[in-house]
C-alpha cells in the first residue's frame, strides 16, 4: 500500500522497537517455547503470531486453557523472564541498516521508542546498541496501563512529544502495533517481520519492504 506524505508534515517519528530496530522476537518465541515446553505444551509459529504480535495477549493464555494453576503459570512466566535475558545477552541485537537510518534521521526529525517490552530487557538490549542516543525519549511497558494494540502508549507518546498528531509518522511491524497506532489517529508505516509476512496490514499508511526506505521518502 503506497500513501504520499509532505516531507516536511513529519516532525516526529515513534519507533516500536523490537522486530523494528532490534531482532528480539525471534529470541522471544524461544525463551516462551521453551517455558510451555516445561509443562508440554508446544508453541508453533503461528501461534505465536497469532497471539503475541496480532492480539497483543500473553501466550500463557495457553497453560490457563490446559487447567495450570496461576502459581504454575506464574512461575513459567519468571522463568521465561530469565531465559529471555540469557539469550539477549548472548546476540549482538540491531537489525541491518538500523544505525545507518538513524544516523541520516538524526537532527532533522525527532524520535522517540514505543514499545512493550519490560524496562528489564529493554535496558538489556540497549546496553550495547548505540542507539539511544539519537532518541529524544523511550517508553517501556511500565509507563502506561494498556498495552498495544490498545492506544495508550502512543497517546502518552504524542503527549510527551508536544506534538499534534497529523506531525508524527509511527513505525511498526505487527497487526497489534498498527491497531495501537490508528487508534491514537496516527499515521503509521509497516515493516512486515518474519512473523507477519503473511499479515495483510489493511489500514496501514504505507508498507515498506525495509527501514532504508524510510530517510529516501522523508529526507
Amino acid at each position: 500500500m503506497s500513501c504520499k506524505i509532505s516531507k516536511t508534515k513529519i516532525q516526529y517519528i515513534f519507533w516500536d522497537n523490537d522486530g523494528v530496530l532490534v531482532d528480539t522476537e525471534r529470541h522471544y518465541l524461544q525463551a516462551n517455547r521453551e517455558a510451555l515446553a516445561k509443562v508440554g505444551i508446544p508453541l508453533s509459529d503461528l501461534q505465536f503470531a497469532d497471539i503475541s504480535l496480532k492480539e497483543g495477549r500473553s501466550v500463557f493464555d495457553l497453560a490457563s486453557v490446559h487447567g495450570l494453576s496461576e502459581r504454575t503459570i506464574g512461575e513459567l512466566r519468571s522463568w521465561r523472564n530469565a531465559r529471555y535475558t540469557d539469550l539477549l545477552e548472548q546476540h549482538e541485537l540491531p537489525l541491518a541498516g538500523v544505525r545507518e537510518v538513524l544516523s541520516a534521521l538524526h537532527g532533522r526529525i525527532n524520535m522517540a521508542i514505543v514499545t512493550s517490552s519490560l524496562k528489564s530487557h529493554f535496558d538489556i538490549i540497549h546496553k550495547r546498541s548505540d542507539l539511544l542516543r539519537f532518541f529524544n525519549f523511550c517508553l517501556t511497558r511500565e509507563d502506561y496501563a494498556m498495552s498495544k494494540p490498545a492506544a495508550e502508549s502512543y497517546l502518552l507518546a504524542l503527549l510527551k512529544s508536544g506534538q499534534r498528531a497529523q506531525h508524527v509518522l509511527v513505525i511498526e511491524d505487527s497487526p497489534r502495533g498498527l491497531a495501537a497506532a490508528k487508534a491514537a489517529g496516527l499515521t503509521c508505516w509497516v515493516i512486515p517481520g518474519d512473523h507477519t509476512t503473511q499479515e495483510d496490514f489493511q489500514g496501514a499508511d504505507r508498507i515498506l519492504l525495509s527501514i532504508e526506505e524510510i530517510p529516501k521518502l522523508l529526507l
